[in-house]
């Protein structure tokens, strides 16, 4: 009998998409071949805390169960049906404290955690500590890929077409508010998109059209970090490729948002329902190819593994290409672009981990050959 993949799932998290996190996880365990796979639930409480609970032998049956905190450990007492759930605390882990209970005795980890705190190259790094298989970028693309700024800077390098754009310190904007604003009219015009630099989800982002809502959206950015970025207004549609692999990535059909609102921000994106999908997306053959042929150019710019999604605009005037931004780990529920993108690539959303969890272990393998001990030189 095959040996089953141990597997930890981390979800949660300290972020602004803790939500979306919990949802993602949820999704995943729902389809996971428990034949296969053993997986273990560790769950990030908002404020910090971490929770394992026992491996599954079947999966959630709703999102509530997920959320391991204290209180949900003493209300389900340890059962076959309802295993009991330890806090854990985030202290560096290392090899050595690696014991038969502990969810670092694993085979891969899934870090399904969306934005700062997991999705920036913060638990990739303890994972490297820890010399562990995981899912996705490492240290680096993680952390360029959740930088706006650095993010940009990178495709600027490459030569990547992107919109015009300026990046601001919270600091600076609370210094010279009225400066910077007329700076920004000047420089970009209006409307123009304002973002949080770290944060993904459309969180904290706004569309502002006159002087009064570039300073409203300014605030608002400046709550979720203390980077500031500032975007060129173009007409265009959004369209989505999806990138899979690692030395030699592939790119699935791309794929079309229509919002349901002005743009696609959060409540477009995971609370009204109404926002509508076109895959694949309506466009020339020859465009389909060249933005599939910029999101892998996107994907090694920042040396992204695993999974990526590369979101384009595509102008409506010239139809000119426009990179928007790279998600190195973007929304994974079996409803969310990147899944869908593959299901009509051809790779259905339990193959889809499957390849997820060989590439982990993959990278991993390739790294350790890069390993040299100083003996050796």
């Amino acid at each position: 009998m095959t040996k089953k993949i141990r597997l930890a799932l981390l979800y949660g998290g300290k972020s602004g998409e803790h939500e979306v996190s919990i949802q993602t996880a949820f999704s995943v365990m729902k389809v996971l071949d428990m034949a296969r796979y053993e997986p273990i639930p560790v769950y990030i409480s908002p404020n910090g805390d971490w929770y394992q609970g026992e491996p599954l032998t079947l999966p959630p049956e709703s999102i509530q169960q997920l959320r391991l905190t204290e209180a949900t450990a003493s209300a389900l007492p340890p059962t076959q049906e309802h295993p009991g759930h330890s806090p854990v605390r985030p202290s560096i882990p290392v090899p050595s404290v690696k014991t038969a209970a502990s969810w670092l005795d694993v085979d891969v980890v899934f870090p399904l955690l969306h934005g700062p705190n997991g999705e920036d190259g913060t638990v990739q790094g303890m994972l490297e500590l820890a010399g562990l298989p995981y899912v996705g970028s490492g240290v680096a693309a993680s952390a360029v890929g959740m930088d706006k700024e650095l993010m940009k800077a990178v495709f600027a390098a490459r030569g990547l077409p992107q919109v015009a754009y300026r990046v601001y310190t919270r600091k600076k904007w609370e210094q010279m508010p009225e400066t910077i604003a007329e700076e920004i009219i000047a420089q970009l015009g209006l409307p123009c998109f304002v973002k949080p630099a770290n944060l993904g989800s459309s969180v904290g982002i706004s569309k502002a059209k006159t002087k009064e809502e570039l300073y409203a959206a300014m605030d608002l950015a400046a709550r979720f970090d203390r980077k500031i970025i500032v975007e060129e207004f173009v007409d265009g549609r959004e369209i989505e490729v999806a990138v899979l692999g690692n030395d030699d990535p592939i790119a699935s059909v791309p794929g079309e948002i229509l919002p349901s609102k002005e743009f696609y921000d959060y409540e477009a994106k995971y609370l009204d329902g109404k926002s509508t999908m076109v895959i694949p997306a309506q466009i020339p053959e020859e465009t389909a190819e060249k933005i599939r042929r910029l999101a892998i150019q996107a994907f090694k710019a920042i040396d992204a593994s695993g999974l990526s999604r590369v979101d384009f605009f595509l102008t409506r005037d010239k139809g000119d290409i426009l990179i928007n931004e790279i998600n190195t780990l973007p929304g994974f529920t079996q409803y969310s672009m990147y899944p869908l993108l593959w299901q009509h690539s051809g790779i259905p959303y339990p193959e889809l981990i499957d390849r997820l969890v060989h590439l982990a272990l993959e990278r991993h393998e390739e790294k350790q050959r890069s390993q040299i001990i100083p003996d050796q030189f």
